[in-house]
C-alpha cells in the first residue's frame, strides 16, 4: 500500500493489543463523527503515518462507541492525542494542530 487510506480504528476491546503491545511509540487520536477539528487533523495525521510509519503507529479510537478506553485516559474533548512508549502514555495534546506543529512537538518521539 503506497498511501494511507484511512487510519486504523482502534476500540475498547482491541486497545490494549494494538496500543498497550505495539513495539512503536503509538499516536492515538480520540475523535467522534461530529467533532469538526477531528476531521481538519485526519488528513494531518494520513500524511504523518505516511511519512512516519516506521517510527510512530497512528490510530484513532471514537470516544462516543468507546467509553471504557475514553474514561480510563480522562479524555474531556476531542480531539486529545495521547503518545504512548512502552505502554505508557508519555504526551497529551488538545485540538486540531497544522502538520508542522504536530511534527514539532513529536520530535522527541520520533528521534
Amino acid at each position: 500500500m503506497t498511501m494511507v487510506d484511512a487510519l486504523t480504528e482502534v476500540t475498547d476491546e482491541t486497545f490494549a493489543a494494538e496500543v498497550i503491545g505495539a513495539g512503536l511509540p503509538v499516536l492515538v487520536q480520540f475523535t467522534a463523527d461530529w467533532c469538526g477539528p477531528c476531521r481538519q487533523l485526519a488528513p494531518v495525521l494520513k500524511d504523518i503515518a505516511f511519512e512516519e510509519g516506521d517510527r510512530l503507529k497512528i490510530v484513532q479510537l471514537d470516544v462516543d462507541r468507546n467509553p471504557e478506553t475514553t474514561v480510563a485516559y480522562g479524555v474531556l474533548s476531542t480531539p486529545t492525542l495521547l503518545v504512548f512508549q512502552g505502554g505508557e502514555p508519555v504526551r497529551s495534546m488538545v485540538g486540531a494542530r497544522p502538520k508542522r506543529r504536530l511534527l514539532e512537538e513529536l520530535s522527541d518521539v520520533l528521534s
